[in-house]
């Protein structure tokens, strides 16, 4: 299938060739019909992706902070490296879909294949949206007019947050297609609407609608919402225009009568005064997209909806509140249509978006009903046989800007990909010369040509594709953790022992730093007692982020399992048991702060620290090691110091957590038929990993069996 795509780094857009996306669970797979291109938002978008590195610095300051604290924390060649691979990752445009689906997943019950719907997918020929994120369309809307669903919707929730009632004035700043939409809806509500705009075209356009519309830039806005109003001022007033200065907002409290309301749809400067708000006591609010539920992943993705007797108006019911306003002539869109173009033709309308003709431009797709391919094929060269050949399964960040580097550096041929998205795996897979791309990782897992399956997705998956991988006779790395709960690691091991010709690494990539090695060579692999000190200071996440979720195991066992099997290594011996205490008074299991006592088999004494109320300028990781009397610290990876040995003093290198190492080393491995680090350390750290949180649910030391 073709999908749209802009190269934030160029600007340059494009269509891709890539495969068709699955329909998960939750999730409905939709044919597009016809998409509508948000003009204003698709034009920042393309506008931010021409501009230079310093163009986009300055429109985004808080990027450039975190920029800078991970320079502190991880050096300048790093950072920088990972500041380029964010931007030469393409993105898809539009939001505005009609289709008709193809394909319902598991749970969907409310949508059937054959059924038209309206959804906030991209411009694909086929896209893959959750149930919460789509709406049925009325059979007397056509799919033209559903296509105007979401972008209304967004303009509906501003309007239900300024609260209109019926009589009352409201002024809407902005005629674009949004403010058009935004204004006949407050009409429809029963309120007098003002709306101005400094395009004639559009004001005429709002005047033909019925709205009170004048050109801003003619008249003076303050002054004539006055005069309307008898002096009174507007009852609320709903922005949808788009500027970089701070007039907007200034006009808007200017013309506001005492506690008026106002509510931001559009993107323009908010340097407030004070004396604007203070003096009528204003009220002020940004509204958020299309409504509740919007950015919830609770509600997108797991599908868990609101209860309409606590939150009336959700994103899916303002959806299907637009549509219904089409079909009973309420909102009024064709007059809106300035164009249809074939998909195809998308330079037509991207060639030129600062044309101020156009209000609402809509590709139209093919209508034939497709054979859905989920596997894409490109034209680079199989190497020969016996040779290692990786199918990649997960496409997210690490993959793009760690592992694939590695193997590339590593001389690894990258035989196939697969994203749930297909747009990642594509793109990956032409940059990095793979044969395969797609959304089916089955695909991968039964190819003959794959001989190790390296799988890096969310890691509630992470113990079911090992199995599946072992079973199809492939050798196997999976990016830590090796499985969230210990039913999951015991069926692992009960695979392993099935497929013992198989071999199985977990990412831990630590072990293979030169820091790491540095130590290594002055202790020895049996160094007897040891006390030891590992430290991370993780930083904290925003509250709903995927790793917190008890589901995916959480931050310690995802992360904390890093630090253990460093203390399996730098000691030479297995953990034998776990005691762990989180922040405050109660020890919660879904901590990501916590102090855990490692005691090893040969006697040797290891602190874990997992922090999230660290400085992010702070370094992310420290080793510190007390041996015969003699101290070895090694601070993020870059630098160790030892303190009272004769021969050592200091190593300094980049940021170099051993990822590339490990690959290399990995290579070498697979091709003489040896793990790299043995099953029973890699069983091991799981199991004490797993302890951890145990023992922080059960408020007692964990023996390890």
């Amino acid at each position: 299938m073709k999908q749209l795509i802009q190269n934030l780094r160029s600007g340059v857009t494009s269509l891709e060739e890539v495969p068709v996306p699955q329909a998960k669970s939750g999730h409905v797979l939709i044919q597009t019909t016809h998409s509508l291109v948000s003009l204003g938002t698709e034009k920042m978008l393309v506008e931010f992706g021409k501009a230079s590195l310093i163009q986009k610095a300055r429109q985004q300051p808080e990027k450039v902070q975190q920029v800078l604290d991970k320079i502190k924390s991880d050096g300048l060649l790093p950072t920088l490296e990972a500041v380029f691979n964010k931007l030469d990752q393409p993105i898809p445009l539009g939001y505005c879909n009609v289709g008709v689906v193809r394909e319902v997943g598991d749970g969907v019950t409310e949508f059937a294949v054959g059924d038209r719907v309206a959804s906030n997918g991209s411009h694909a020929e086929y896209v893959s949206l959750p149930r919460n994120l789509c709406a049925r369309i009325p059979d007397h809307v056509s799919s033209e007019e559903a296509s105007f669903t979401v972008i209304g919707s967004i303009g509906l929730q501003g309007m239900r947050l300024i609260q209109p009632m019926f009589g009352e004035t409201v002024v809407v700043i902005g005629l674009g297609l949004i403010g058009l939409l935004t204004a006949q809806l407050l009409k429809a509500a029963g309120c007098r609407v003002v709306g101005y705009d400094v395009d004639q075209r559009k004001v005429s356009i709002a005047s033909d609608l019925g709205i009170t519309a004048f050109n801003g830039s003619v008249t003076d806005p303050v002054n004539f919402v006055r005069e309307q109003t008898s002096e009174v001022g507007a009852d609320a007033v709903l922005v949808t225009a788009s500027a970089p200065n701070n007039e907007i907002i200034h006009q808007a409290a200017q013309m506001s009568r005492k506690r008026g309301r106002i509510v931001l749809v559009g993107v323009i400067g908010l340097d407030l005064k004070r004396s604007d708000f203070y003096e009528k006591e204003l009220t002020f609010q940004v509204s958020c997209s299309y409504g509740p539920g919007r950015y919830d992943e609770a509600y997108e993705e797991k599908g868990h909806d609101y209860p309409l007797p606590f939150v009336r108006w959700t994103a899916k019911r303002n959806f299907e509140s637009v549509l219904l306003a089409i079909a009973n002539g309420a909102l009024r869109v064709r007059p809106l249509i300035s164009e249809i173009v074939p998909f195809t033709s998308f330079q037509q309308i991207y060639g030129n978006l600062t044309d101020k003709d156009r209000i609402a431009s809509i590709f139209e797709y093919p209508v034939e009903e497709q054979k859905v391919t989920r596997v894409v094929r490109f034209g680079h060269a199989v190497q020969a046989q016996g040779t290692l050949k990786v199918g990649l399964i997960g496409a997210g960040n690490f993959a793009k800007a760690t592992l694939l580097p590695a193997l590339k550096k590593s001389n690894v041929s990258v035989y196939g990909i697969a994203s749930h998205s297909g747009l990642s795996a594509t793109l990956m897979a032409k940059k990095y010369g793979a044969t395969v791309a797609t959304t089916d990782y089955r695909e991968l897992l039964n190819d003959k040509d794959v001989n190790l399956a390296i799988i890096t997705t969310r890691h509630s998956l992470h113990a079911r594709m090992v199995s599946e991988a072992l079973a199809a006779k492939k050798h196997v790395f999976i990016e830590k953790p090796l499985a969230v709960n210990a039913q999951e690691l015991e069926e692992v091991r009960q695979m392993l022992m099935q497929s013992n010709d198989r071999l199985l690494h977990v990412g831990y990539n630590r072990r293979f730093s030169p820091h790491i090695a540095k130590v290594k060579s002055l202790i020895g692999d049996r160094p007897g007692l040891v006390n030891l000190v590992l430290t991370m200071n993780a930083g904290a996440l925003p509250a709903n982020h995927w790793t917190l979720d008890p589901k995916e195991g959480g931050r310690i066992i995802g992360e904390a399992c890093h630090l253990v099997d460093l203390a399996v290594f730098v000691t030479g011996s297995l953990v034998r048991h776990v005691t762990g205490q989180s922040m405050g008074e109660q020890s919660n299991s879904n901590t990501d702060s916590g102090s855990f006592f490692l005691g090893m088999e040969n006697g040797s004494n290891v602190i874990v620290n997992y922090f999230s109320n660290g400085a992010r300028s702070y370094p992310k990781e420290r080793i510190e090691l007390f041996y015969q009397g003699k101290t070895i610290v090694v601070d993020n990876f870059v630098k160790t110091s030892g303190f009272g040995w004769k021969n050592f003093s200091s190593l300094k290198t980049p940021l170099d957590k051993g990822h590339l190492m490990q690959i290399k080393m990995l290579s070498a491995a697979l091709r003489e038929g040896k793990p790299l680090i043995p099953v029973r350390e890699i069983m091991n750290v799981s199991e004490a990993t797993l302890a951890m949180v145990r023992s922080l649910q059960e408020n007692r030391c964990i023996q390890l069996s």
